[in-house]
């Protein structure tokens, strides 16, 4: 069993009997990933391991646990489905590496950059049929949510792919995150409440929270790429700028029509690899106002995830923690 996943938690839990609980069921998912990965052929189950092993959060199946505990945690399924989205998410970093030509993933060498592409491919594809599996035991309901989700993850990276052609920029980056992130941690927590035997409405409502918590998740990354510094977030800032990646605020940034913003715009249209022109865009962008719409924009899509954890009794340990995660999203752009 790989430990690091289950001795701390990607959620804020303030309760600590639940965080030993969810540390112990992290444990029972840990044990089960492990198994279920197993293949006839070596190489198979040493490439599937690959990123398994690299460090993830295991944020997905955490949520699953978390929302789970709405209604009965033991239920049979919940354990299952929490693999579920995980080997999901997994299978999808396979993928995108291949696409984005990725030589690392959390701080190892990618699969692609490793082996090869057909390698890291089909080993996406080996993720998913194992997803695949385990969702049929959850019964026809299960997989109809599943194809759903993966429809929307796979529309999602084709809209990123194919670019906004003639329409809105900003409204199809939001598209492409709606997709390509809220959609998998929205299921993560319809699956903990729906097999766990919450109501109806509980399960609507963490529904809707995960799938607005997790664009508001991946926006605040946008914002820290470029507000950081390296010994703040580990990593380089400006890293999305250097490459061209057109993220929350450069997108806002590029709507302005004020006169004093054209270097700026000038060089949101450069090549950005260059030291000197990088380090310039970074300094005008962190000064823009588009910096503090794009805070805004976060904000505002935390507030609304919180708003919905009403449907939770006041006190409970799962709206206490879920509420935390939300505010933690909205300070950590502040």
């Amino acid at each position: 069993m790989s430990t690091s996943a289950a001795a701390s938690l990607a959620l804020p839990i303030l309760d600590e009997d639940l965080a030993e609980r969810l540390r112990a069921r992290m444990a029972e998912v840990e044990d089960e990933l492990e198994r279920v990965i197993q293949s006839e052929a070596r190489f198979v189950t040493d490439a599937a391991r690959h990123l398994m092993h690299a460090g993830g959060k295991r944020f997905r199946p955490l949520l699953v646990l978390l929302a789970a505990e709405t209604g009965d945690p033991a239920a049979d399924g919940v354990v299952t489905a929490a693999c579920v989205v995980e080997l999901t998410h997994l299978a999808s970093l396979y993928h995108d590496d291949v696409m984005d030509e990725a030589e690392l993933r959390r701080g190892a060498e990618s699969a692609n950059h490793r082996w090869d592409n057909l390698v890291a491919i089909l080993t996406g594809d080996f993720l998913f049929s194992k997803s695949s599996e385990l969702t049929a035991r959850l019964g026809a309901d299960a997989v109809r949510i599943q194809a759903e989700t993966f429809t929307r993850l796979v529309e999602g990276q084709i809209l990123e792919t194919l670019g906004p052609g003639e329409g809105d920029p900003l409204e199809h980056y939001l598209r492409v995150v709606a997709g390509k992130t809220g959609s998998l941690i929205a299921t993560s927590a319809r699956y903990g409440a729906r097999f766990a035997g919450a109501s109806l409405e509980v399960e609507d409502a963490l529904t809707a929270y995960g799938e607005k918590i997790g664009e508001a998740f991946q926006l605040s990354d946008d914002i820290l790429d470029v507000a950081s510094d390296a010994e703040e977030s580990g990593k380089t800032p400006g890293t999305d700028l250097r490459e061209g990646v057109l993220t929350l605020p450069v997108l806002l940034a590029k709507r302005s029509t004020d006169p004093a913003d054209a270097r700026l715009l000038e060089l949101l249209e450069e090549d950005l690899t260059d030291d000197s022109l990088h380090a310039e865009a970074l300094r005008l962008l962190r000064a823009h106002p588009a910096m503090a719409e794009a805070r805004s924009y976060v904000q505002e899509r935390a507030a609304e995830a919180r708003e919905l954890l009403t449907v939770l009794p006041d006190g409970s340990p799962v709206r206490e923690a879920l509420d935390a995660f939300a505010e933690l999203i909205a300070v950590r752009t502040a």
